[in-house]
């Protein structure tokens, strides 16, 4: 264990040599040479003045920001001595095959209208289906945790069988207390039969003062009771320290030109998946030239493998043509970023906000890790909230064979995205970002089960519980986590 004074040296100093590569730090240098010029800068208190003319003129708030970013994103420090094995390394990353000019020219000039294009994409299939993940996390077992193979009172009746930690309904309440009854929240308190000047115009205009100071840690309190629509993509961005610089415009414009340049096998699997999903779907079938730009560039970006020197995963990878099980040659394999297309509407803003989601979110939810906020975790914690406060409907899925977690894990696995109406969508990611965390997802999983409840109990067969709950799209999200949480006896 690192000791916690020698722990807050360690992440000092992470933090320190990741700032000391950005183009933040550039920019701060860059001001403070300008600052000598000035008149109130003088030498006998040169350091002083400097900081003084940084804070004043806004750069220290971009600091603090940068900063809260990256305590965000990294886990707790390594000990030093800590083994190779305990320390991943990334993945190395060559230079792909190169397409030839002709079809090079033949990209760059359909690049915004790649919906048209129709590849041959028979021979493709998905990587893996949800319910295909789902059979290997119900195989896991902890080698140290000895539950013999007979059932008893000490095995879990659900279909994750490893003991870890999750949290009950007591402890969910005090981690999610500003959802509370009591407290005005968009998604509830907006609706057109409560008069906006009871909550939504003051909500409204804390949120446009958040915007102005540019706090990230304030912003992240804030959206804890929902997003205003005309100030979510700017407070989104806010908490992911995005700005969109002309530095990320470019890098941006890179990848754009390294997928115009390479051609990888994962690219059909992209058009598979978009054309399977987003292209058919009713909320997000006109942002499919977005989608591809954004997963295609994705695909190319080597940063993005920075997170799993901290993450218990190994990316899910397809490989460079010709150079198929080469690990050198490995890419990986993205997720959907549909709903983000209804917020914004510049690629490389868009693009940026989609990494920047998935490093610190997305990732846990297709790989298979301990973390609280990993699939494994919420899996178990929806199957432990129904066994705990639905131990009738719970039981009786059980027993016609319609596990409830078949149902849901679908739902969690894709964070609810096509399953929810959009504006629903927006309104649980909004807590997922204020919160830095995806309990949510399983806590409102269990909700929906306890709001069918009464349908669901007069089902026999798995087919006909998924009827139930096969359309979520007129739920909505935050009275359902209220009355789970709150309203709940426990």
């Amino acid at each position: 264990m690192v000791d916690p004074e020698s722990g807050l040296s360690l992440t000092i100093a992470r933090i320190v040599q990741r700032l000391q590569g950005s183009s933040l730090h550039s920019q701060l240098e860059r001001q403070a040479r300008v600052s000598l010029h000035k008149p109130e800068i003088k030498l006998e208190s040169l350091k002083e003045d400097i900081k003084d003319f940084l804070k004043t003129s806004g750069w220290e708030k971009k600091l603090q920001n940068a900063v809260y970013s990256e305590l965000n994103v990294f886990p707790s420090p390594c000990h030093p001595a800590a083994p190779p094995e305990h320390m991943k390394e990334p993945l190395a990353y060559m230079r792909k095959a190169q397409r030839p000019i002709s079809e090079q020219k033949e990209l760059l000039n359909k690049w915004n209208e790649m919906g048209t294009d129709e590849p041959d994409l028979s021979l493709f299939r998905p990587v893996y289906a949800p319910k295909d993940f789902l059979e290997v996390l119900m195989n896991l077992r902890n080698p140290n945790y000895e539950n013999g193979e007979q059932p008893s009172f000490r095995n879990h009746l659900g279909l994750i069988q490893v003991p870890l930690k999750v949290k009950d309904i007591p402890e969910l309440k005090e981690d999610f207390s500003e959802l509370g009854l009591n407290i005005g929240q968009l998604g509830i308190d907006d609706s057109a039969q409560v008069p906006p000047e009871f909550f939504e115009n003051e909500h409204v205009r804390v949120g446009q003062k958040v915007l102005a100071e540019q706090d990230s840690a304030a912003a992240q309190q804030y959206v804890r009771q929902g997003c205003p629509t005309a100030l979510r993509a700017d407070l989104w961005a806010l908490i992911l320290n995005i700005s969109n610089q002309p530095e990320d415009i470019l890098y941006y414009e890179q990848l754009k030109s390294n997928v115009i340049q390479h051609d990888l096998l994962v690219d059909s699997l992209i058009y598979k998946d978009v054309k399977l999903t987003a292209s058919n779907d009713d909320y997000y079938f006109v942002f499919e030239d977005y989608l591809y730009q954004v997963l295609l560039c994705f695909s190319r970006d080597t940063s993005v493998l920075e997170h799993f020197t901290y993450s218990s995963a190994t990316p899910p990878k397809s490989y460079i043509r010709g150079k198929l099980g080469i690990e050198e040659c490995a890419v990986f394999y993205p997720p959907n970023v549909a709903p983000l297309c209804f917020l914004y509407h510049e690629p490389s803003r868009l693009y940026q906000i989609f990494r920047e989601m998935y490093v610190r979110f997305f990732f846990r939810l297709h790989s298979i890790s301990s973390h609280p906020s990993g699939i494994v975790s919420l899996c178990l914690l929806f199957e432990t909230l129904l066994q705990t406060h639905l131990p009738q409907l719970f039981y009786h899925l059980r027993e016609i064979g319609a596990q409830p977690l078949r149902i849901s894990f679908k739902w969690m696995v894709r964070a609810f995205s096509g399953y929810l109406a959009t504006d629903q969508l927006l309104l649980l990611w909004d807590r997922i970002l204020g919160y830095n965390s995806l309990e949510i997802l399983a806590v409102l999983a269990a909700a929906v089960f306890a709001f069918r409840a009464v349908n669901l109990m007069e089902v026999t067969s798995l087919a006909a519980a998924e009827a139930v709950l096969a359309d979520l799209s007129t739920l909505k999200v935050m009275p359902l986590l209220q009355i789970f949480l709150f309203a709940t006896v426990t």
